[in-house]
């Protein structure tokens, strides 16, 4: 018997998909939500079961677990790049919905109810990603989310061309993630699925291309005496967003212990976490004792955060020791400010009151804040 082509069009297109979106997280064109790829890296595994116990030999089940495959693959990329933080409360719905139905599977056999537990979980599970998306598009921009929209509309396809009776617990799944993914690529953009804007190949390798602009330029870069420093296109409000903070992590016993100039761009994001250079804007933004920015450690990342208004032509700087704690690094400061510390070191060696000015306004790392703060109202990005 002959194979369906639809089902080389949802292969091709599901596990392309996948590769385009590692070869852009490799290349740090995506910011994907680190929650979101956990609990689907889960859900699909268990979907992948699910689907081929309510409909066993079906070759849509073969598309399902190689994407289950391909999935925990990204998950494991991402988490090698990200920051922990606790998840949300939609967060943990989500995965409670997806132990449940390995729970109802495992404990009562039951597929069919297991299966519909993951197809309720999937939406709820795709919420931070379209929060991500909302605030900025720029964090999706893969021609992968078109690739597994075409793939889930040709797996579709291929269950309608069976000639087998449809049921509730074979369609439910595929409509719900062909919905899920379209909305996302909407969201970021229907030219993202353009092979000749989004891939291609250049000097013998292959690369993943921006499908879009901003609006326009945000940042300038210049030299002052201390080198390359990075001023501001156009002008901030106080609170506004600046810039997220990107980089992989890095165990503290893994950053060198001598960095000078370009290699030292190690931002502390936990008591024994660092996140490396970017190869981003952001590893060019300089320390100032007397900052018109600081760093806000919140659920989406690490941003960059306006804390007075900055006007066009203004350098961004930011103090390095809000991040510090029982760090050993330490930096002779030529800020130049009147307010310069000329040592910069860990938190603790701020006054009191600059501590606590730094605290009132949410920008400090976590583990420098005060146990009240911890506890306190959910972190926002500006």
């Amino acid at each position: 018997m002959p194979i369906d082509p639809w089902f080389i069009i949802a292969i091709v297109c599901s596990l392309g998909g996948y590769a385009v979106y590692l070869t852009g997280l490799r290349r740090q064109l995506v910011q994907p939500n680190r929650a979101s790829w956990l609990i689907w890296s889960a859900a699909t595994a268990v979907e992948a079961g699910t689907y081929a116990a309510v409909n066993p030999g079906t070759l849509q089940s073969w598309v399902f677990g190689m994407a289950a495959i391909a999935c925990v693959v990204v998950t494991l990329g991402i988490w090698r790049r990200s920051n922990w933080s606790p998840p949300s409360r939609g967060e943990v719905l989500c995965m409670a919905a997806c132990l449940a139905a390995l729970g109802v599977w495992v404990v009562s056999r039951n597929a069919f109810w297991a299966h519909m537990l993951v197809v309720a979980a999937v939406p709820v599970s795709f919420w931070p990603t379209w929060e991500s998306v909302w605030q900025d598009r720029t964090r999706e921009r893969s021609p992968a989310w078109g690739m597994w929209t075409v793939g889930d509309l040709a797996t579709l396809l291929v269950a309608a061309r069976s000639g087998e009776q449809a049921q509730l617990g074979e369609y439910a799944y595929l409509f719900v993630e062909l919905l899920c993914h379209a909305s996302v690529w909407f969201m970021v953009g229907l030219a993202t699925i353009n092979p000749l804007r989004s891939l291609g190949f250049r000097n013998g390798r292959f690369y993943v291309l921006d499908a879009y602009s901003p609006a326009a330029n945000l940042f300038a870069v210049g030299e002052t005496h201390l080198g390359k420093t990075v001023y501001a296109a156009l002008g901030f409000a106080e609170g506004e967003t600046i810039i997220r903070f990107t980089g992989r992590r890095f165990r503290a016993d893994q950053v060198p212990s001598l960095m000078r100039g370009s290699s030292d761009r190690f931002v502390q994001v936990t008591p024994d976490h660092y996140m490396g250079p970017s190869g981003r804007i952001d590893d060019l933004i300089n320390h100032s004792c007397a900052p018109n920015a600081g760093l806000r450690f919140a659920a989406g990342g690490v941003f960059l955060v306006a804390v007075r208004e900055i006007a066009p032509g203004e350098e961004i700087s930011w103090d390095y020791s809000t991040t510090l704690k029982e760090s050993n690094w330490h930096m002779i400061c030529q800020c130049r400010s009147p307010e310069c510390r000329r040592v910069i070191g860990n938190f603790e060696t701020l006054s009191p009151e600059r501590q606590e000015w730094f605290r009132a306004r949410n920008l400090v790392a976590p583990y420098l804040r005060r146990r009240d703060q911890v506890a306190g109202p959910k972190d926002r990005a500006a």
